[in-house]
């Protein structure tokens, strides 16, 4: 790997902030291609960040340094990707269900998308079925990503899905779930297109689902 590319990587795995920011400049100073240094330096990272969490070698607060350190390479690579027109994986709405009022997963998620190459409109928490709708209809996501951390929650999870059908936009969006008290099980009782139970396998199944 590229001596520059390798310290992008580098800062992101050891959640180094300020670092991460310095070397994409460093990268893009040398004149490094942009989605090159997004692909096999971010989302190299991010991948190999995925990995650790998954295999139990990094847990929660090192997956959300790294995902932070991420996001501040990124804040530096965003204009010269849109100048370069370097395409993203696609893009992703992401919110925690009416009610809820969780956001440190939903947030993690987003971050993790992020690093992955994905375009993420972050709604927050508390997101009535009806902005979902409007969002898909304004913004054209590729995927809806539902979160609830509250099992008297989980039910808006099955009402934003019927708010979809309703409007007539199920067809044209993926939707997936998460959170604590959800599972497999009921992703397929109320119809979600996935369903995963951590930020890592969530990029891993966005993925999938685009690529399908």
């Amino acid at each position: 790997m590229n001596e520059l590319l390798q310290s992008i990587y580098d800062a992101i795995l050891n959640g180094e902030r300020a670092e991460t920011a310095q070397a994409v400049q460093a990268a893009l100073n040398a004149g490094l291609d942009p989605g090159e240094i997004l692909s096999d330096g971010m989302i190299a990272a991010m991948k190999e960040v995925g990995k650790r969490f998954e295999e139990g070698d990094f847990y929660v607060p090192e997956m959300l340094i790294s995902a932070r350190s991420m996001q501040n390479g990124l804040t530096v690579l965003k204009p010269e990707l849109l100048k370069n027109n370097v395409k993203s994986m696609g893009k992703v709405a992401i919110g925690t269900v009416k009610g809820d009022l969780h956001d440190i997963g939903k947030n993690l998620v987003g971050m993790m998308l992020e690093g992955s190459g994905f375009d993420v409109i972050d709604l927050g928490t508390d997101v009535d079925p009806a902005k979902f709708v409007s969002v898909v209809q304004e913004q054209s996501p590729d995927i809806i990503a539902l979160s609830a951390l509250l099992t008297t929650t989980m039910p808006m999870m099955e009402k934003t899905i019927k708010a979809l059908q309703t409007a007539g936009l199920r067809q044209k969006v993926k939707v997936i779930i998460g959170g604590a008290p959800v599972n497999q099980t009921f992703a397929d009782q109320i119809g979600a297109d996935g369903y995963s139970q951590d930020a890592s396998r969530a990029a891993t199944l966005a993925q999938s689902l685009i690529s399908a």
